[in-house]
């Protein structure tokens, strides 16, 4: 159950990274459409009729961040109370806090876009939350033996 656990821990960072990604896709999209002589405004947004490249950017970044990513760190949370790793729920926890936030900023900034500041600087205390509770879930083996118990080498005469 420890691999379950570092396996999940490593998908939720790099499911942050498919979020950053997503999100860049559409907006760099979206600049290169206004250039092009596009034109964003309220009609535009609720229209269905806006295609630009990268547009399905802002679908994978919403569905990932509110569905895909949340099931994820579920999953992480139950599997730390099995992984025997000290720390596992702990970091589990820590990333299922920052997750709520991350998607409560999201949901909260189009009504209030400062919130996108806090929502950035949240996805990468996210990934690195995620990181180290996949590198605390050490494997564990046999004990190392000291050095100061082997023999010591007896030279030959």
């Amino acid at each position: 159950m420890r691999m379950v656990y570092k396996v999940l821990a490593y998908v939720v960072a790099g499911l942050v990274m498919v979020q950053a990604a997503a999100i860049a896709f559409a907006q760099f999209g979206l600049m290169a459409w206004i250039e092009q002589g596009g034109t964003l405004d309220a009609a535009a947004m609720q229209s269905d009729d806006v295609s630009f490249t990268g547009v399905a950017g802002y679908m994978i970044h919403g569905m990932f961040g509110e569905m895909v990513i949340p099931i994820v760190v579920l999953l992480l949370l139950i599997s730390s109370f099995f992984a025997r790793t000290t720390g596992a729920v702990k970091w589990a926890l820590i990333v299922v806090v920052t997750t709520a936030v991350q998607v409560t900023l999201g949901l909260l900034a189009d009504g209030a876009p400062a919130l996108g500041i806090l929502h950035g600087a949240g996805a990468l205390v996210l990934f690195g939350s995620a990181i180290m509770a996949g590198m605390r879930a050490k494997a564990t083996g046999a004990p190392a033996e000291d050095a100061s118990t082997e023999p010591a080498a007896v030279p030959v005469s």
